[in-house]
């Protein structure tokens, strides 16, 4: 275990509520949190057995009762972060905490950076880089399935997918060392079809898991999402729809929203970051120029767009430009008012995007066809939540730097260039190992717990 200093945080967020959570992990947690709990049975927390509580009370520096208390003591290396730790409980608000953990820090220990208990974990051998960076995002996760997708990343989905392939990687480099070590010995020569079949295999693998990278994001990040179309085509309305509230001023006055409107959704077994956004149409008001052009900008960051027509009327000119402006994004057609008369021609949507979703914004089973066509969009409704995904940008780069790796490996196979494709295989190696943080660099480990909150 790597021999740290004492460090405390409040793992609890601010503001009242039933209890809070200083925590301490270290050498010298034990003598610390001594100096600021005492037990009621009288004995010292390091004494205690490990998962076991004492009831006792906290006291300032000065003598002075702070609260009512209970310690969960953790021996090492059976604790979160491989180290002794202790985590004093008393009732919530800011104010017994906070005293909690100054009278801790006057006692020895240093208040705790951003993610230094799950950094410690991860030093100490407890968890690997990207399950602590899966604890981040299981923290963050916007839904129940990206919750899910996070859980299994720190369990280890992500770290045995990776020690499968690597483990097959190694054979591999051992048949071709005996190879290129030992030609004179009665080795057998590869068979380089077998070997590129193999390679091929690890390949599609490898190339499944670098594309996990936007599932998994969409899962545990949320999608930006935004609703988009010309004036009047029922964009409010679909808005009010999905948030299942009033949430947007409905007229029959083209041009009413004049600027964006947000609200988090559930929809597709994900969260959405959906914006309403000023109908798209050619316009000499200043005001609702301003509108269309903050419109176009939410657009162009939105990862999944509803492009909203008007069942009732025939595409027009502003209609066609919006299809033409959305052909290669992720986007669904939404053809809206169905209770109306139709007057609408959807080949140039089913040209563009596929088939389109027909709903009327005004009845609330729309919502389940809506539901459906974003699942299958984002592909939610063939996942499995076990999978191994990848989460982090950094996962993904080291993913693909492997995964080029790799393909170069299976070409020099091919031409039977035994040297070329055991090198080769050695950067594969050193690319999974970097994505599964083996040996990460500081400023690595800097970026990946820079994200996390201070008592983490």
């Amino acid at each position: 275990m790597i021999s740290c200093d004492t460090i405390a945080a409040i793992a609890t967020p601010p503001g009242a509520g039933g209890i809070a959570i200083v925590r301490i992990s270290g050498e010298g947690a034990f003598a610390t949190a001594n100096a600021v709990f005492r037990a009621n049975c009288g004995r010292p927390l390091e004494e205690q057995r490990g998962f076991s509580a004492r009831l006792g009370k906290a006291y300032s520096p000065e003598g002075e009762l702070i609260d009512e208390a209970l310690a969960l003591v953790f021996h090492s290396p059976r604790s979160y972060t491989g180290e002794d730790a202790v985590e004093i409980m008393c009732h919530g608000g800011e104010l017994p905490c906070r005293e909690i953990l100054s009278a801790v820090c006057a006692a020895g220990a240093r208040a705790a950076a951003r993610g230094e208990f799950t950094r410690r974990a991860c030093l100490n051998g407890r968890i690997s880089l990207n399950e602590a960076e899966a604890v981040c995002e299981l923290i963050n996760s916007a839904s129940r399935q990206g919750e899910r997708a996070a859980a299994a990343l720190a369990s280890g989905a992500l770290s045995k997918k990776l020690d499968e392939l690597k483990a097959e990687i190694l054979a591999m480099q051992a048949h071709l060392t005996a190879c290129i070590d030992f030609p004179e010995e009665d080795v057998e020569e590869p068979d380089y079809a077998e070997f590129e079949s193999r390679l091929g295999a690890l390949v599609s693998e490898l190339e499944k898991l670098a594309g996990s990278y936007n599932l998994g994001a969409d899962l545990i990040r949320g999608v930006p999402a935004v609703i988009v179309g010309s004036p009047n085509v029922g964009k409010s309305t679909l808005l009010n729809l999905l948030a299942g509230a009033e949430k947007a001023l409905v007229t029959p006055i083209a041009g009413t929203t004049r600027d964006v409107l947000e609200q988090r959704i559930s929809l597709g077994g994900t969260t959405l970051l959906l914006a309403d956004t000023a109908g798209i149409r050619e316009s000499e008001d200043p005001v609702e120029k301003m509108g269309i052009e903050r419109a176009l900008q939410r657009v162009e960051e939105a990862s999944l767009i509803f492009a909203v027509f008007d069942s009732s009327r025939a595409l027009d000119s502003d209609d066609l430009r919006l299809i033409e402006s959305l052909r290669d994004r992720r986007a669904i057609a939404v053809v809206n008012k169905t209770d109306l008369p139709q007057a609408l021609d959807s080949a140039p949507l089913k040209a563009a995007f596929g088939e389109p979703v027909f709903i009327s914004a005004r009845e609330p089973q729309s919502l389940e066809v809506l539901d459906e066509a974003v699942a299958r969009l984002i592909k939610t409704d063939s996942l499995d939540p076990n999978a191994p995904l990848l989460a982090t940008e950094r996962q993904r780069e080291s993913a693909l730097r492997a995964l080029e790796f790799l393909k170069e490996a299976r070409e020099a196979c091919a031409a039977s260039l035994l040297d070329a494709g055991y090198a080769m295989l050695s950067q594969t190696l050193e690319a999974l190992s970097e994505l599964k943080g083996e040996n990460a660099s500081e400023s690595v480990l800097d970026e990946v717990f820079s994200r996390f909150c201070v008592g983490k």
